[in-house]
């Protein structure tokens, strides 16, 4: 019997933690609350189906918050031949721009092409051509452009200028991945999904027929109860075999690493380089930082996400090669990360050739594993997991809504628009001019609240922590709003503060006299 979509339960924000509301039966459960598990969670919510989400820890504190914080169709995926991958990620990087254009923006991206043994500028102009022909030239970004040498150079005069030969400006877009998931999130429960952090999943939950549920530990106060639903997701990614025992699907897990570096003073733009080895990496301004990575290694457990000093000597080196003028040592690191996401165990001849193409499996009945995948796709591979969860219940297929509804914060109106009109309002309430940018793409049109609780204490308006553009507010918000329940899930998550500063002894005090 197909089931017909019911108006949201509750609005999307504030994100309310009612670990009673699990008593219920539900259709689906959802494990994991990294980027697959929260659109999941919305679009089978849409869909009618009645829906829990839970995670061992907070939203986006696995994977879903150590990626290289981009919406990209994937340059690099054209080089092993992964034209539908490329052109999949490009249309939902297209689509992303619209549904949340306070959080998906495009960024320019810089490809010195030095003289060597990889592609040449011929093949990568052919290559960047494709790239603009599949993303069907409707935006956000511009068109790729060829400079010369010269003109390379002295708009980027740290490139390495021995053997340079050309260089390209291509377009992709940036986002910050936990604040996006964390938006999922709340666009989840505004479609009747009960969502709760830190419940782990202990075990799962089989009767005559099958799957029937999972015995819950609340990570806050120690219970253990049970939760029933006819089916589950476990999109836990690298920590979902451990729920599985040894009949879980063979995967590849793989560990990718970055370093977060000063800001290129007067640099807009991001850089796509390559190592020694030939992997290429990126080196991408964010929040007034640079993030250069990433790493890639496999590994065999999600335990070892923990950058080393090789894997940060690589990099550094990396960049060394490619952009001397930067004069950047290892001395130089503000903070690493590390993330470890799943892949098709396949075999190939480097890490860089495995597939990135989704698969789902379901290693029982209504016991539904999704496998890869790539952030910026995960809506769209979201979709076919409702998919196959409908068909697993033996109900009508119905069609995905979640690339029909802008995400919470998104405002009404045209963004480009909103943003200056936004900003005048803030830096009126007491912010400056770049926390103020910075909190109006972050916030959107919840910057209503920020203006809020700023007018009732000025004091809000005033910056977290002096090297990042986050204000007082934010961290007030995210512990009232945002489901935050501990300061480092405000400092990390709610805002990445705690990559972007070293020092973060006074920030925490000052966060701590923010909880309600």
């Amino acid at each position: 019997m197909e089931k017909s979509v019911t108006k949201p339960a509750t609005p999307a924000f504030p994100l309310v933690r009612d670990v009673s509301r699990l008593s219920a039966d539900f259709d689906l459960l959802v494990i994991g609350g990294g980027i697959y598990g929260a659109w999941t969670a919305y679009d089978a919510a849409l869909r009618g189906l009645k829906v829990a989400l839970i995670e061992k820890n907070d939203w986006a504190s696995g994977t879903s918050s150590a990626s290289s914080k981009l919406i990209h169709g994937g340059l690099r995926y054209l080089e092993h031949y992964e034209f539908a991958l490329v052109r999949h990620a490009l249309r939902e990087r297209r689509l992303l721009t619209r549904l949340a254009p306070h959080l998906v923006r495009p960024l320019d991206f810089i490809l010195p092409v030095w003289k060597g043994p990889r592609a040449s500028p011929l093949m990568l102009s052919a290559g960047l051509t494709l790239y603009d022909a599949l993303a069907f030239g409707s935006g956000p970004v511009k068109p790729h452009k060829r400079f010369n040498p010269r003109s390379l150079l002295k708009l980027y005069p740290y490139v390495d200028p021995d053997n340079l030969v050309s260089g390209f400006r291509y377009g992709d877009c940036q986002e910050d991945d936990a604040r996006m998931t964390m938006t999922v999130v709340a666009a989840a429960q505004s479609a009747g999904a009960v969502c709760a952090n830190k419940l782990q999943a202990e075990k799962l939950l089989r009767n005559d027929d099958g799957i029937c549920g999972a015995q819950l530990r609340d990570m806050e106060s120690g219970e253990r109860f049970e939760v029933r639903a006819r089916c589950i997701v476990n999109s836990a990614g690298p920590w979902a075999r451990s729920l599985l025992g040894p009949e879980a699907p063979r995967v590849k897990l793989v560990k990718g690493t970055h370093l977060l570096l000063p800001a290129i003073q007067g640099c807009t733009e991001a850089f796509l380089l390559t190592a020694k080895d030939g992997r290429v990496f990126f080196v991408i301004p964010w929040y007034g930082r640079t993030i250069v990575g990433t790493t890639e290694s496999e590994v065999q457990s999600p335990d070892e996400a923990v950058p080393t000093d090789e894997e940060t000597t690589y990099l550094i080196d990396g960049v060394r090669r490619g952009l001397p003028g930067l004069g950047w040592t290892e001395s130089d690191v503000i903070a690493r990360y590390s993330g470890v996401r799943t892949l098709q165990a396949e075999d190939a001849s480097s890490l860089s050739a495995v597939s990135r193409e989704f698969d789902i499996v379901e290693p029982e009945p209504r016991l539904v594993l999704p496998i890869g995948g790539k952030y910026t796709t995960s809506r769209c591979d979201a979709a076919q997991i409702v998919d196959r969860v409908q068909r697993s219940l033996r109900i009508k297929k119905t069609r995905s809504l979640t690339g029909l509804k802008r995400l919470p914060g998104a405002p009404r109106e045209d963004f480009e628009l909103w943003l200056p009109l936004a900003v005048k309002r803030l830096t009126a309430a007491g912010l400056d001019g770049v926390a103020a940018s910075h909190v109006a793409h972050r916030q959107g049109a919840r910057i209503e609240e920020v203006l809020a609780v700023i007018a009732t204490d000025p004091t809000l308006a005033q910056r977290v922590h002096a090297d990042a553009p986050f204000v007082r507010a934010e961290v007030k918000l995210a512990f009232r709003d945002e489901m935050a329940l501990s300061t480092d899930d405000a400092l990390r998550r709610r805002m990445p503060l705690a990559l972007l500063a070293s020092d973060l002894s006074a920030a925490r005090a000052d966060a701590e006299t923010l909880r309600p």
